[in-house]
């Protein structure tokens, strides 16, 4: 929790409350169904929770925005997201049952009126536009950006126009080469935001169509 109030320190005494919830929660829950790597939970704040509000230093989600996670796993990075924005409504989609419940549970837990988590394939998702699609470690990135813009909305509210936002670590250039012509990319280093290790050799990787 340290972590995340060094970073984000206008949190306010409920969103406190509600990050620092999520370590029992996903303790409780990592116990009956693998979400996140058992060696991995002592990590949480900083690999996962902080690593998630990377997003947040690129861009601040305005209210009533629509923001749509694609392959949410155990609701990274679409829980901790919606925690810090409360007026953005956030569709959290993954096609592993197990891991939509452990979402939706986390998520009636922490009392997150402005998160849908549905038990879905982005492929076969339908109805709905975005302002932008988060990811974190789901696909290559031309498979992401192909599953992401025919949902993307024409409306734009933001300054950073609507888009793709992924998260992704390592030797990032061969991705973002195998993009179709025409795609506009920006890069952040994680490592400018974050000086904890972990976060070097880390990125967000926008795509505009």
């Amino acid at each position: 929790m340290q972590e995340l109030l060094r970073y984000f320190p206008q949190l306010t005494e409920q969103q406190q409350r509600q990050f620092a919830q999520l370590d029992p929660l996903y303790r409780d829950w990592n116990a009956k169904i693998n979400v996140i790597s058992r060696k991995d939970i002592d990590n949480l704040y900083v690999h996962h929770v902080l690593h998630s509000l990377a997003i947040a230093k690129v861009v601040q989600f305005k209210s009533g925005s629509e923001v749509l996670d694609i392959g949410t796993g155990g609701g990274f990075p679409g829980i901790p997201l919606a925690i810090l924005f409360p007026n953005t409504r956030f569709t959290l989609l993954d096609g592993t049952r197990k891991k939509i419940q452990v979402v939706q549970a986390v998520a009636d837990a922490l009392e997150l009126k402005n998160l849908t988590a549905q038990h879905q394939r982005v492929e076969d998702f339908r109805g709905k536009r975005f302002d932008f699609a988060v990811s974190r470690a789901v696909a290559p990135l031309p498979q992401l950006a192909d599953w992401a813009f025919r949902l993307i909305s024409n409306r734009q509210q933001h300054a950073l126009p609507n888009g793709l936002l992924t998260l992704k670590g390592g030797n990032i250039d061969a991705e973002i080469q195998a993009l179709p012509r025409g795609s506009y990319t920006e890069t952040w280093p994680l490592n400018s935001f974050f000086t904890d290790e972990y976060f070097q050799e880390k990125f967000i990787i926008y795509v505009q169509y």
